[in-house]
């Protein structure tokens, strides 16, 4: 089996109040080059993230989104600061004494009072990060999945258009090896009615023609070049049978692929 450097998945849970979601998304690179994007409150679980990343991609630019979303959370308490509230109280009936001509209005509702600064204060409660961290892992694992099977998709596609590719140049390598051996024998055909035309009733020398067509053959073979196109196809096959990392491999072979068909091309 093998999988594309590209793909993308996506994955999403609920717990309780907390919304955790993971979306993974890859495009082809050299090396591994692994990106999480997650709410700096939660990074102490990136290195997690990424370990299990690692282990699945050899290589490609692999960003991670994390996304955490808590509706209506519980955690949540409001402590009101009684003595600033009272100090706030006392400040007003003071304020109220010193105005001689009852320009203020009198009284303070509850409502008022708690929007004096600091009167109230909202604090969240401290998260279980290990806990989190699990939930993390969790989520991941269902986005790794949906990611591992695009990219198996594309993999699939891939081999099948590659086979499809070497099976037309495996057509063509043989039609090459049926052509060959006709090729010098046309070409000393053509020497000789050549040589006829240009020396006319003078007598030919047969082994001058021998010779040319022998330089000519050493020229024109091909035959070690076929040998090696058979053989860098049946490597092909063999890796693509196999799976696992072999873009590179591929890549490499490829290229000796085009060396051998420019040299038979020449």
């Amino acid at each position: 089996m093998i999988r594309s450097i590209t793909g993308y998945g996506r994955a999403q849970r609920v717990y309780g109040s907390r919304t955790v979601t993971i979306e993974l998304r890859s495009v082809n690179n050299r090396y591994l080059d692994c990106t999480v994007k997650m709410p700096r409150a939660y990074i102490s679980a990136e290195d997690a993230l990424k370990g299990r990343i690692q282990a699945l991609v050899a290589r490609g630019k692999v960003d991670v989104f994390v996304t955490v979303v808590s509706a209506g959370d519980k955690s949540v308490t409001v402590t009101v600061n009684e003595p600033l509230a009272k100090a706030y109280l006392e400040a007003l009936y003071q304020l109220s004494q010193l105005d001689e001509r009852k320009q203020l209005q009198e009284g303070c509702t509850i409502t008022e009072l708690a929007r004096f600064p600091d009167v109230l204060t909202a604090e969240k409660g401290e998260e279980d990060l290990e806990e989190l961290k699990e939930q993390l892992l969790a989520v991941l694992e269902e986005a790794v999945d949906d990611f591992s099977a695009m990219r198996t998709r594309e993999g699939d596609k891939l081999r099948d258009d590659i086979l499809g590719r070497a099976g037309r140049i495996e057509e063509l390598v043989a039609m090459v090896e049926e052509r060959s051996p006709g090729i010098v024998a046309d070409y000393r055909a053509r020497l000789s009615a050549k040589m006829a035309e240009v020396l006319q009733n003078t007598q030919i020398d047969e082994s001058r023609i021998l010779t040319e067509a022998a330089i000519y053959a050493d020229k024109v073979a091909v035959d070690e070049e076929t040998v090696r196109l058979k053989s860098h196809l049946s490597q092909l096959r063999q890796m693509l049978s196999q799976g696992g990392a072999v873009g590179r491999k591929l890549d490499f072979l490829i290229q000796e692929f085009n060396r051998e068909a420019n040299t038979i091309g020449s």
